[in-house]
């Protein structure tokens, strides 16, 4: 968006568009960080990490980020199309605001990991439930790194709205070196340390966790109908058919042996009990055959 307001510097509503990007495009590393800090907290305290009021709060500071967001849109869209000067001073009052809420949201992962490691209390009787591959201590570095590195763009939008300068006399932090280095060059940063590091399979977790422990138990396997009672009913009664038909030549077999056993005892004039047990069996396999 930025590339296209650089044809058309005259056009306000390509501008306030691409302000409205940079504000927006961070806010998903924001979320994604503050969902692999739940994650460490869970696998370091499961108790408050899994506990249902926590689990809520934490939704509702993901919907606050949806707030600020509107938040900043609106006082964006509001101050560049006002020319009352009471109105620009409020919609910078809003932009202030979401400003140090933005670095404050960016610092939480370093907080919730810091206090789910080294609170005392019961951390060295808990065992951690660990997730993903690699080392815990590894995806803790990465993820604290890539929050302070937010943090760091956060903190310097932030600050940069609480000292304000005329056009005509701007500042370093001004300048578009600053202005990329401390927006996209650090985004850049962190995007591609995800990727090179994967943390696809660093802060992946079992599908179905919902309480302590499920992170090392792994992924929660439901059979499908087909493989508990086999395939469908075409293909059980063509296997039922094979196992009947299967079972009845093995019944006859053993019968034929039996009678055949039972004969040559009987011409020898002896009737061992190996082999009257034989013949009780089978008569009672022949009686229930009978009844069925």
């Amino acid at each position: 968006m930025r590339i296209v307001w650089a044809t058309r510097p005259t056009n306000t509503g390509i501008a306030l568009a691409a302000t409205i990007f940079v504000a927006a495009g961070v806010l998903l590393l924001y979320i994604v960080n503050l969902v692999f800090a739940q994650r460490v907290l869970r696998a370091y305290r499961p108790r408050i990490g899994w506990n249902k009021t926590l689990g809520w709060a934490w939704k509702g500071l993901f919907g606050s980020v949806v707030a600020v967001l509107v938040m900043v849109v609106t006082a964006t869209v509001v101050g560049m199309m006002s020319s009352d000067l009471g109105v620009r001073q409020k919609t910078r009052e809003v932009q202030l605001f979401a400003g140090v809420y933005m670095a404050v949201l960016a610092v939480s992962p370093v907080v919730v990991v810091a206090g789910a490691v080294f609170w005392p209390g019961g951390g060295g009787n808990n065992k951690v439930d660990k997730f993903g591959q690699g080392r815990m201590r590894s995806k803790i570095f990465l993820l604290v790194g890539s929050s302070l590195l937010l943090t760091l763009g956060a903190a310097f939008r932030a600050g940069i709205g609480f000292v304000p300068r005329l056009v005509t006399d701007p500042a370093w932090y001004h300048s578009k070196p600053a202005f990329y280095c401390f927006n996209f060059g650090i985004e850049l940063v962190v995007v591609y340390g995800y990727a090179v590091a994967r943390f696809d399979k660093r802060f992946h977790v079992p599908d179905g966790s919902s309480g302590p422990g499920d992170y090392g138990r792994g992924p929660v396997v439901v059979n499908k109908e087909e493989e508990v009672f086999g395939g469908g009913d075409s293909e059980g009664q063509s296997h039922g058919g094979e196992g009947v038909m299967n079972n009845s030549r093995g019944q006859s077999r053993s019968r034929s042996r039996g009678r055949e056993m039972v004969e040559g005892g009987a011409a020898a004039g002896e009737r061992p009990e190996s082999l009257v047990f034989v013949e009780a069996v089978l008569q009672n396999g022949l009686k229930k055959k009978a009844v069925v």
